[in-house]
């Protein structure tokens, strides 16, 4: 076996999608040799990618897969024999689709055997298929990873055909492609795709390469031979790693502590926009600081591919670093051009900044009325006012349990200027830069840093693991434009539905649950919901229902994934905890609780008494009551007296939210529930003594599920 090198160079590739082009390419390639047994569990694969090239190194491929040996069943022997042991017509009509000499009709034909199959004898035929050639199979193997291939968009160019009939050819591709290469160790296997033929040299750099064409000698040299002669780093993750190892050594040439700024998928476009990166320090003009740092990032980072240099405190420097895809002999040339290109847009930026700041945020209110919304709920001026009542309803709810009495007022005051920086130049030049000027802003505007840091997070959390606000009144006005979304698109019926949610309401939905449960806030789903619906009157129909059980479901999805089993979470999630702060600790308590010895069996039981009092009378249930007069086996008696001592205690650890220590107590009840049903007939026949058993087991199946339904942990 001999390692394979196929490349594919086109024109350059789209470089948000460059790295996923060269993973799939490489990939697909490798599983389609593996499925036709050319390469096989021990093939190593190397993907290749540059903005001008897509390619695979493939280890252990063979020049032709082994023959396979294949049997297939035919018919039934009744059916393919007749009685005298000859082929039947059916057998015969089978035997030669497969291309058998059938000229001797009598049962001999080699490979044609009796096998039972079942309950009745079959015939089957045993062959050997030829295994495919490299040649046959690699062409097969490049049509399907091709077609495979993740294609942002595809483009429909026309290529000169080099046959007998000279003429042009349309061919569908990401880009044009002009060259392709398949080598087996030393050898060019013959394949074709795109209307190019394979051959064994490629091009370089484009202005860097020493030779031109780059001829490779055979599948492993490619790499060093592509890098000595053509000047280009054909690996991603060595270009990659490259270009970060330079960023490190030239941020600390510029000082102390400096750092060029971290982003990963810039590193990833800029990685796949070279190919054989050079990194330069450039520098803007001092004064442009003046303008907040985060409108300078995203401009550098944005529009001209730059990473920004931050000093050892964070702060934005004046420097910048260029990774540039030439080598020049005279750097200043290319530092000055990126410098030149950087000036006019940290100008616009600044501009934006000093016309924004000649208006309030106050001002500009009245704007967010001329802003459409949604054409069911209104402009965003309607909908900011339905989020400010919603601020002010949590902030007095958190004010009765102890929060400072001025929450409202800052609540109310960054609810209603939460969205107006979505007027302002900056924005809507930047829009990922909302509620980011919104506090800087506020800040210009003489508001105090708790509103401004309100406004700037309210967006958050904006994505998994992002941070929450981070002060109370941010928290509150986060719930508010949260709950606000949320309530309104259910109310009109604007429900997210298999992968598709323009809206973001799953998001949003789990920005709720992680404020509430991380915060551990002192506040109900109920009384979230009570305060949120009614600000749209008659707007919308009533949501509670849908959007409760929604809230739940992402509930339980982000707690699975958090770790806890799909039975914790069903026993606790169950009782539906209006509470969602108390969940972690009644997910703790389920998972101490469940580790007991004494649990499979309680479990078991609750669940037994869950049933039993399904199967009841309700109104039967429901009036039942325990006498202690009516207890009358000494089972039920000795459990009656261990509820009535360990209940007690239970149910005030309970009280204290210490879920579980009151689970653990409870857990000593196991053996005279036990006993219980093993001595006592519920359903007896007196109704006085049935109701009677019934109010014991429904005053202790209360008692047992305060913190969750155990039932729920039984096998």
């Amino acid at each position: 076996m001999r390692n394979l090198l196929v490349e594919l160079f086109v024109e350059e590739l789209p470089p948000k999608a460059l790295k996923k082009l060269g993973e799939a390419f490489a990939g697909q390639l490798a599983e389609q040799l593996r499925a036709l047994g050319l390469a096989n569990g021990v093939s190593m694969v190397t993907p290749f990618a540059s903005p001008r090239r897509l390619a695979a190194h493939i280890t252990h491929v063979a020049a032709k897969a082994a023959d396979k040996a294949v049997q297939q069943k035919l018919m039934p022997v009744s059916v393919g024999l007749d009685a005298n042991g000859l082929a039947t017509p059916a057998l015969l009509k089978k035997l030669q689709a497969l291309g058998v000499d059938v000229s001797d009709p009598v049962f001999a034909v080699a490979g044609l055997r009796k096998a039972v199959d079942g309950k009745a004898e079959a015939l089957f035929y045993d062959s050997q298929v030829s295994g495919a050639t490299l040649d046959v199979g690699l062409q097969q193997a490049l049509d399907v990873a091709l077609s495979k291939l993740p294609i942002p968009k595809v483009m429909s160019y026309q290529l000169e055909t080099d046959c007998e009939l000279p003429g042009w050819t349309s061919v569908n591709f990401v880009r044009p492609a002009h060259g392709l290469v398949a080598l087996h160790g030393d050898t060019v296997v013959p394949v074709k795709v795109l209307g190019l033929t394979a051959g064994n040299s490629t091009q370089g750099h484009r202005f860097e390469a020493t030779k031109s064409p780059v001829v490779l000698e055979d599948a492993d040299s490619y790499a060093q031979t592509l890098r000595e002669d053509g000047a280009v780093i054909a690996s991603f993750a060595e270009r990659r790693a490259d270009i970060v190892q330079q960023l490190k050594a030239a941020a600390a040439q510029v000082g102390h502590g400096v750092r060029a700024i971290e982003d990963e998928a810039l590193l990833d476009e800029v990685t796949a926009l070279v190919e054989r990166p050079h990194v330069l320090v450039c520098q803007f003009e001092p004064e442009f600081l003046d303008v907040p740092q985060e409108c300078l990032i995203l401009t550098m980072k944005a529009n001209q591919k730059y990473f920004p240099l931050l000093d050892a405190q964070g702060k934005l420097t004046n420097q910048f670093l260029v990774v540039s895809n030439i080598n020049p002999q005279d750097a200043s040339a290319v530092v000055g051009g990126n410098e030149r290109v950087v000036r006019p847009r940290l100008a616009d930026a600044k501009f934006f900044y000093d016309q924004d700041r000649k208006k309030t945020l106050a001002s500009r209110v009245a704007g967010l009325d001329k802003v459409v919304y949604h054409n069911k709920l209104g402009t965003q001026g309607e909908r900011m006012g339905r989020v400010c009542d919603i601020a002010r309803a949590i902030a007095e709810l958190l004010v009765s349990t102890g929060a400072g009495s001025d929450l409202v007022t800052t609540a109310d005051t960054a609810a209603r200027l939460a969205k107006t920086d979505l007027l302002t130049d900056m924005v809507g030049e930047f829009p990922e830069l909302q509620g980011i000027m919104g506090a800087y802003y506020a800040l210009n505007d003489g508001l105090s840093t708790e509103v401004a840091q309100a406004i700037e997070d309210h967006y958050k959390p904006r994505f998994a693991g992002d941070d929450l606000p981070r002060n109370l009144t941010g928290v509150v006005v986060a719930l508010a434009d949260k709950l606000e979304t949320l309530v309104g698109l259910f109310g009109i019926g604007n429900l997210p539905t298999g992968d598709k949610d323009p809206f973001a309401l799953r998001r949003h939905a789990l920005g709720v649950i992680r404020m509430l449960v991380e915060k551990d806030l002192p506040l109900s789903l109920a009384e979230l919901l009570e305060a949120a619906i009614p600000v749209f009157g008659d707007k919308i129909a009533d949501p509670t229902v849908a959007l409760t059980d929604f809230i739940f479901d992402r509930l339980a999805g982000s707690l699975r994934e958090q770790g806890f089993s799909a039975l914790e979470v069903d026993a606790v999630l169950a009782l539906r905890p209006q509470r969602l702060g108390e969940v972690p600790k009644r997910l703790a308590a389920v998972r101490a609780f469940a580790a007991l010895p004494e649990a499979p069996a309680l479990a078991a039981a609750n669940k037994r008494i869950s049933n039993i009092l399904k199967k009841a009378d309700a109104a039967a249930v429901a009036d039942a009551h325990v006498s202690e007069l009516l207890l009358q086996e000494p089972a039920e008696q000795a459990l009656y007296a261990a509820m009535q001592d360990i209940t007690p205690r239970a149910q005030a650890q309970l009280d204290a939210g210490d879920y579980a220590t009151s689970l653990q107590t409870l857990a000593a009840l196991r053996v005279p529930v036990d006993a219980f049903f093993e001595d006592v007939m519920v359903n007896a026949e007196a109704l006085d003594l049935r109701l009677n058993r019934l109010g014991l087991l429904k005053t202790l199946h209360q008692a047992m599920n305060q913190v969750a339904d155990l039932s729920r942990l039984a096998a």
